[in-house]
């Protein structure tokens, strides 16, 4: 009910129509014509005049829309007597304004979930005692020694006091895997910490540090970008002059004034005021039933057109979280007795890569086993007394102080190594990977093959394993350690229309400074979902090719809807100016006219034929892999 009425106060004249459509039918059904006629044509000038204001505004400014040809038609159907085509003509206006409002607007929630995950408080060291207390953000100071608990979020900039520590930067960099810094350095704020406690020592206010820049970089951005001109308002000038110059030719040639009306009743722009609105609608719709969130009618022309796709590369174009690629036991050791020790000892760890141990053993069938004794060297590994003996699972150093002979590992870019030692022994070692994603490729692909004449990777990973990732999936344009910053200023420097896909936090500014942001949705942060264009349900890279595809399908039904109510107008134009169509008959032939191009319109919640040949990108397509592929992050041992 409160929907309902705040839609009432947000489009007052589509509701007034409809009353006085309503009283209007009242009044002919109990004869009262002349009261009908009076008060159809009153609110009908009524709206011109309203409507009349903002299109002089607008053409001051320089833009010239489609209200010049309904405001004239509203008058002339006045005019010739025709008040009911007015009402129409009135519903259309308003009506179809709605409709972009409906399929465009949404509010602006940019911030709401990054505002939401910044720390609100901190722990703050006493200047006289040891003693911790919580102080809102905003209150901390340069110098300040801070406390930051297990799995909190770094509250600002600053450096390490502890000893040690392992922290999870993907939100600000994209980097998948935990990063080990040691006393004196720099964290920065919206790092998650790791299993243990540390201290650290403020190095800038919260409203300095990097976290809150990026904030500050989604509102810049969001409000940089330029309005899109309504499609409908492209065809409006010509049109309107066309519309105008035959009936005026009409009237001159026939010497009858009424002539100029008969034309413009069938010129009415009906058509190209609700086509592109409901085509959008039914392209929103086609995607929503896809898995696939497109947040405005506006994004849907854009995407179609787009020139330069631009892919993150964490959790985009790979899986996001790492995974067991290989074992490598030594001695008699098996590959599942190795992977099912060091799974029994992890699950007493609070490591990313434990949880990834974990369930490649869970994959292979392999039940952990419970300890007797356990224990975590947060950032180190973890020993655990089990039935097989003392296992310890970990950092090559931190196991080298437990067994001899731990052997040294030549990993590619993009592979982490995790040691096991068993019963007093190196037993193996586990090989882990951020995957790229299978369908990577074909979604390179498949976005060149619609018209994207560029694709490129901008990533704040390493060089050496963006690189590696590019080659694999056929990128050959690589940004790589580009902080939030950096990436909106290479979206300013390439060939617009540009797409942006990514899922972190550390994507949202370039999501929004981009024409067309898209997230990554079903595991990235909420803050990239609410600042994208377009959002992806599904934990599939394919789904946002076929967005486009569906894009430039709904662009093509827009265009041919609009163009069919444009012909058939024009038809009976040249029928009205000879005199054979009356205002009234040509009234009620423009509603058929109407009819049609919303018919047509309606296509756009279809695939089509072109588009299913294109499908093949969404999963039926094989994609070869080699072993290569397996690759991703940033070359890192425990």
């Amino acid at each position: 009910m409160e929907r309902f009425i705040s839609s009432m106060r947000r489009y007052p004249i589509v509701v007034a129509t409809v009353l006085v459509a309503a009283l209007v039918a009242a009044l002919l059904f109990t004869d009262n014509s002349t009261a009908a006629q009076w008060l159809a044509s009153a609110f009908a000038l009524g709206v011109a005049a309203i409507t009349s204001v903002g299109m002089v505004r607008d053409i001051m400014r320089g833009n010239w829309g489609i209200d010049i040809l309904a405001v004239t038609a509203i008058i002339a159907t006045v005019s010739v007597g025709e008040y009911l085509a007015s009402l129409v003509i009135v519903l259309m206006l308003s009506g179809g304004e709605a409709l972009e409002d409906y399929a465009e607007g949404r509010a602006r929630r940019e911030l709401t979930s990054l505002l939401a995950r910044s720390p609100q408080t901190a722990h703050r060291y006493a200047t006289s005692t040891a003693d911790v207390v919580d102080v809102a953000v905003d209150e901390v100071r340069v110098g300040d020694t801070l406390l930051v608990r297990p799995a909190e979020v770094v509250p600002v900039d600053g450096v390490l006091t502890s000893d040690e520590a392992a922290l999870d930067q993907s939100a600000l960099t994209g980097e998948s895997l935990p990063v080990q810094v040691v006393t004196g350095d720099r964290l920065l704020s919206g790092s998650v910490n790791g299993g243990k406690a540390i201290t650290m020592r403020a190095t800038a206010r919260m409203e300095d540090s990097q976290y809150q820049r990026i904030v500050a970089l989604v509102e810049e951005a969001s409000q940089s970008r330029a309005p899109l001109v309504r499609l409908a308002d492209r065809y409006a000038v010509p049109f309107t002059v066309f519309s105008l110059a035959v009936a005026g030719l009409a009237w001159f040639l026939s010497g009858d004034p009424s002539r100029f009306a008969e034309v413009l009743v069938v010129a009415t722009p009906c058509p190209l005021l609700i086509a592109a609105p409901v085509a959008f609608m039914g392209g929103m719709s086609r995607a929503a039933r896809s898995g696939i969130i497109v947040k405005s009618g506006g994004t849907l022309e854009k995407l179609s057109r787009a020139r330069t796709v631009v892919f993150d590369k964490t959790g985009t174009l790979t899986q996001g979280q790492p995974s067991l690629e290989a074992v490598h036991p030594a001695g008699d050791w098996s590959e599942d007795e190795v992977l099912s020790a060091a799974a029994s000892a992890e699950q007493y760890s609070t490591h990313v890569l434990a949880d990834s141990v974990r369930e490649a053993a869970l994959h292979r069938d392999l039940k952990p086993v419970e300890a007797a004794e356990a224990s975590e060297h947060a950032t180190n590994g973890v020993v655990a007394e089990l039935p097989v003996g003392t296992v310890v699972v970990g950092k090559r150093s931190f196991v080298a102080q437990f067994v001899d002979n731990v052997p040294a590992a030549s990993l590619p870019p993009g592979h982490a190594a995790v040691r096991v030692a068993i019963g007093g022994s190196f037993a193996g070692t586990l090989i882990l990977s951020d995957r790229v994603r299978e369908n990577a490729t074909s979604t390179v692909a498949a976005f060149r093959s619609m018209g994207a004449d560029e694709a490129m990777m901008v990533t704040g990973d390493m060089r050496s394993t963006a690189d590696e990732i590019a080659t694999q999936v056929g990128l050959t344009r690589v940004h790589a350690e580009a902080l939030p910053q950096d990436k909106v200023d290479i979206l300013a420097t390439v060939e617009h229309p540009v797409v942006m896909i990514g899922d972190g936090v550390n994507d949202a500014p370039a999501l929004a400074a981009a024409d067309v942001g898209i997230a990554m949705g079903a595991r990235g942060s909420t803050a990239a979902s609410e600042t994208a264009d377009v959002v992806i349900m599904a934990d599939d890279l394919s789904k946002t090719a076929q967005a486009m595809s569906i894009s430039q399908r709904t662009m093509k039904v827009a265009l041919e809807s609009i163009w069919l109510g444009i012909a058939l107008s024009v038809g009976l134009m040249l029928v009205a100016a000879f005199g054979y169509l009356p205002a009234i008959a040509g009234a009620a032939t423009q509603e058929i006219v109407d009819l049609a191009a919303i018919l047509n319109a309606l296509r756009a919640l279809s695939a089509g034929r072109s588009t299913t040949r294109r499908d093949t990108f969404t999963g039926a397509q094989t994609v070869s892999r080699t072993g290569s592929q397996d690759l991703a992050v940033t070359t890192t041992s425990r």
